[in-house]
Parts: structure tokens; C-alpha cells; sequence
């Protein structure tokens, strides 16, 4: 559907087997792309995720801590030795669990983490492949935000934040590289089963005391579309987001959550 033939494409938080990175490395990876995913791996069982989706992509894998912006320039170097281009970056790592809870009891150490992982993760690998986008005319850049960075819900303060942080960092780089032919957008996915949406069901089952059965119901049952999003679903807007058949699309912040209301 979409021509990404040529195109090389970083994919980051791409390791878990149920999750919005991989799905959308191999979704990339159909489309035509050459893939590159990266992501944390301080277990074996990590470094085996990471290189299973890989694997699925026909692509490489490079492990990385986005948090250290010197291991962000060298995974970019080691693309640029590999291929010598960067076309689309899929800002994809981040974190929940850590920013959400009751605001009163998330302390400093989780804020920055959140900060660390959701935000300024997002910001090294962006300054270390806008050079590279630039000298060759363009690219696409699309970051993870989520429905969090549209609106807010009780319990999510932190996390919350940060997303809208990174709606806003999304809006700056499409006014600021717009001129360079770099475009930015988020995709803002819903209510998703991933590994993270499933923990989700149980950290709102704790907060409110509830079974998680309930817990699920009282987080599908408002999505107008009745049902879980799939990765795969989220993975099919980015590679629009990415391609050409959205070369006028910049700036935007896209709901993926089957009409569900973002909040507040």
C-alpha cells in the first residue's frame, strides 16, 4: 500500500513480542522498508525480544538505552555505516507504570524517570537524526504519544505530562523542520492490547479495588468501537505517517483509540 522501498527506518521500544514497536517494524518492514529497532536490554530475555523483532522485521537490531544520548549517537552512527541514510524515525520507547498512581504519592525518582524515558528519549534520537534527514532533504519523524496527551484522566499525572510534552515537542519540529522537508506527527493510540495495556488493566485494578475483570471492563466498555485496539492497527497509521501518501501531513497529533474521548 504504502512505497517505503529504499527507505530506512528506526523503530525504538521495538522489543516486546506484544507491542506497538514491533508491530510496527514489521509493518515497515512489509511496506518495504529497511528496518532498524532498538531498544533497552538488561536481561537475556530482553536482548532475545529485541533480536526476535529483528528477526520478524528481516532487519538489524541495535540495543540502546534512549535515556543516554551517547548511546543514541552511536546507534545512528552504526545506521549511517550500515546504510548511509535515515528516512523515518518511529519514537516509540517509553514508559507508564512509573507515572501513573495517586499524584500525591509519585515521587521525584518517578517523575524523572518518566521525563527521562518519555520525553528526553525521544529528544536525543530526534537531534541525532534530524542532521542526517536534513542533508538528504527530508524525512518523517512520528512519535508515540497517546490519548494521555490529549487529555487527562484521574491517577495518570505524571505520565500524563509527559505525553502532553511530547504532543507539543511533535508540533515544534513540524514548525521548525517543516522548511528542511522533515515532517513530525504523534499517533495518540487508545485503549491498546499490548504487554503495557494489559499491566495497565492491572495497576487501574489496584487503584480502584476492584477485580480486573472490572478494571478491563471499566477501560474498554467507554470505547465507542467496543474493543481492545491492536497493535497491528496502530502500526498501520504509522506507515501512512511515514510514507508519501501523507507528504502533506505534519503537526498533527493522531487519535488511534476507536472514537474514544480523551478526557479532560
Amino acid at each position: 500500500m504504502y512505497a517505503l522501498q529504499g527507505k530506512v527506518a528506526i523503530v525504538t521500544g521495538a522489543g516486546k513480542a506484544r507491542g506497538m514497536g514491533r508491530a510496527a517494524a514489521m509493518e515497515l518492514a512489509a511496506q518495504g522498508a529497511r528496518v532498524v529497532v532498538t531498544d533497552i536490554t538488561p536481561t537475556p530475555e530482553a536482548e532475545t525480544g529485541l533480536q526476535e523483532t529483528a528477526r520478524l522485521a528481516q532487519g538489524i537490531a541495535i540495543p540502546a538505552d534512549i535515556t543516554e544520548q551517547d548511546q543514541v549517537r552511536a546507534c545512528v552512527d552504526q545506521i549511517m555505516q550500515a546504510y548511509g541514510r535515515v528516512d523515518i524515525l518511529f519514537n516509540n520507547a517509553g514508559v507508564g507504570a512509573p507515572g501513573a498512581g495517586p499524584f500525591l504519592e509519585i515521587t521525584p525518582d518517578r517523575w524523572q524517570l518518566t521525563w527521562d524515558v518519555n520525553v528526553m528519549g525521544m529528544v536525543h534520537f530526534c537531534q541525532a537524526v534530524i542532521p542526517v534527514m536534513v542533508e538528504r532533504g527530508g524525512g518523517s519523524i512520528i512519535n508515540n504519544a497517546s490519548l494521555a496527551g490529549l487529555g487527562a484522566i484521574p491517577g495518570l499525572s505524571a505520565y500524563t505530562a509527559s505525553k502532553f510534552a511530547v504532543v507539543g515537542l511533535t508540533k515544534s519540529l513540524a514548525a521548525e523542520f517543516g522548511p528542511q522537508g522533515i515532517r513530525c506527527n504523534a499517533v495518540c493510540p487508545g485503549v491498546i492490547d499490548t504487554d503495557m495495556g494489559r499491566k495497565e488493566v492491572t495497576l487501574f485494578a489496584e487503584m480502584e479495588g476492584i477485580s480486573e475483570e472490572e478494571a478491563e471492563r471499566m477501560l474498554v466498555d467507554p470505547v465507542p468501537l467496543g474493543r481492545w485496539g491492536q497493535p497491528q492497527e496502530v502500526a498501520k497509521a504509522v506507515a501512512f505517517l511515514a510514507s508519501d501518501a501523507s507528504s502533506y501531513i505534519s503537526g498533527v497529533a493522531l487519535p488511534v483509540a476507536g472514537a474514544l474521548a480523551p478526557g479532560l
